[in-house]
């Protein structure tokens, strides 16, 4: 991997061996090094992979106008993440995460506080997501000395979710304010009871349905299940089956996007393992 450009002492940005431009971090890299040079592996700490060279531009210019400890917290959360969620984030999270957390922590010095509207929501639609991001807050305080209020839990948990689906924010926080919870309310009037939600088959229930909206957004729906197999999901649990199509309609709707019938025999199914959990 050569050397394009020094960033600063440890960041340089490099040309990897496809011909694409990346950021690396390491302790030292970029310390009497000269573009064209080949970087040692053992320097290589973090190699930043974005989706564009816009992405790559914007990542270099918060590394060199941003403080390094910034930006390592930032990533130490995302590795974090990664390993909790064991899924794809979108890269992009390394710019709107550092950014975030840079502008919070200013906002925090400067005395200005604010409360986020969707903290109950993604307590309770996000909870992995949202543990990640009360962890973030006591990393961002061992690590800089800011305690950030539990808001910040709430919106750090929102990028990363963002990150999830692979969206802008404004829409996953569309999502997180009005679609799920819309969603649970046609189930809810479809059962003619409240979910429970502090019970286990509650909570397994609403990752699978962040999950099925992530199929929704990148079009990536489950299509190729035995056509035998939705028809006797559907005969077996006809109130469910009926719920679920209330709830693709309303998906569909929403996204722009007919819901396959493979999904919709899933969805019954998960429907049908959250109702016997029981009524409040």
């Amino acid at each position: 991997m050569r050397i394009e450009r020094i960033i600063n002492n440890n960041v340089v940005s490099a040309i990897d061996p496809n011909g694409k431009e990346v950021v690396v971090m390491g302790k030292g890299i970029g310390f009497q090094a000269k573009a064209g040079q080949e970087i040692k592996q053992e320097l290589m700490e973090k190699v930043f992979r974005l989706d564009s060279q816009s992405a790559v531009d914007k990542f270099k210019h918060l590394i060199e106008t941003l403080p390094l400890e910034n930006i390592q917290v930032s990533n130490d959360i995302i590795t974090y993440a990664d390993k909790v969620l064991d899924c794809m984030l979108n890269p992009n999270i390394y710019i709107t995460l550092t950014d975030h957390i840079s502008f919070a922590i200013e906002r925090f010095r400067q005395g200005m506080l604010f409360e986020n509207p969707l903290l109950w929501d993604v307590q309770h639609l996000y909870k992995q997501e949202y543990l990640i991001g009360e962890y973030s807050v006591a990393l961002i305080e061992k690590k800089i000395g800011i305690k950030l209020p539990v808001d910040e839990a709430a919106s750090i948990a929102l990028h990363i979710v963002n990150a999830e689906y692979n969206t802008e924010l404004s829409k996953t926080m569309n999502i997180t304010k009005v679609v799920l919870p819309n969603v649970l309310s046609i189930i809810e009037k479809g059962f003619d009871f409240k979910l429970k939600e502090e019970t286990i088959q509650y909570e397994r229930f609403v990752t699978y349905l962040k999950f099925l909206v992530q199929r929704i957004i990148k079009k990536d729906q489950e299509n190729d299940l035995d056509p035998e197999f939705g028809e006797m999901v559907n005969n077996l649990y006809q109130v469910e089956h009926k719920v679920g199509n209330q709830v693709g309609n309303y998906l569909g709707e929403y996204f722009q996007e007919d819901i396959t019938p493979e999904e919709l025999a899933m969805l019954a199914i998960n429907l049908r393992r959250m109702k016997v959990s029981g009524r409040k």
